[in-house]
């Protein structure tokens, strides 16, 4: 299935200079949006993940039917100041300033691999901090998806060692 149909462009938003990915007709679109799933579900069926961490807030979008599927535990990763006490974070570097993500301190433990599923892979900051948030509570990234990949902003070179997936790539 072509993807790129149900994906609109808007230009300078939310700034000047920047091109918006909007997938809202992509998740309005049932068969679209049921290949997104499937094609996801398909790929990580036999990768022995412990769980899949989701991406505040589009990655809860495509990652919560993910972690359904394949009957695994679903670990939201916020924005600050979302979950209740206690929480672990990490800060990251933004183009435009900083951010926190968090997760509940209890989420993950030493061994586990997680599979982190996010909308889009830019510049590759905030997958970083998921990252480093789950590598922090002793668990290993086994892998990364997204649903488009901006690859001009190459942000793999910012999750070195992790398998990293992408349904649509500009």
């Amino acid at each position: 299935m072509d993807l790129k149909q149900w994906i609109r462009d808007i230009p300078d938003y939310p700034k000047p200079g920047i091109l918006f990915r909007d997938l809202t007709p992509l998740l309005a679109h049932p068969p679209a949006f049921r290949y997104v799933t499937d094609s996801l579900v398909e790929r990580y069926r036999t990768g022995r993940f412990d769980a899949v961490a989701v991406i505040d807030a589009r990655g809860f979008l495509f990652g919560s039917p993910v972690a359904y599927q394949l009957r695994l535990p679903l670990i939201p990763l916020r924005k600050a100041n979302k979950l209740p006490p206690e929480t672990v974070s990490v800060e990251y570097a933004l183009e435009y300033g900083h951010a926190r993500i968090e997760m509940k301190a209890t989420a993950l433990g030493p061994g586990q691999k997680v599979l982190i599923v996010d909308d889009l892979l830019a510049t590759g900051g905030t997958a970083a901090a998921a990252a480093k948030l789950i590598r922090g509570r002793g668990a290993s990234v086994g892998a990364a998806a997204f649903v488009v990949e901006l690859s001009a902003l190459d942000g793999r070179k910012l999750l070195p060692g992790i398998e990293i997936s992408s349904l649509v790539t500009y």
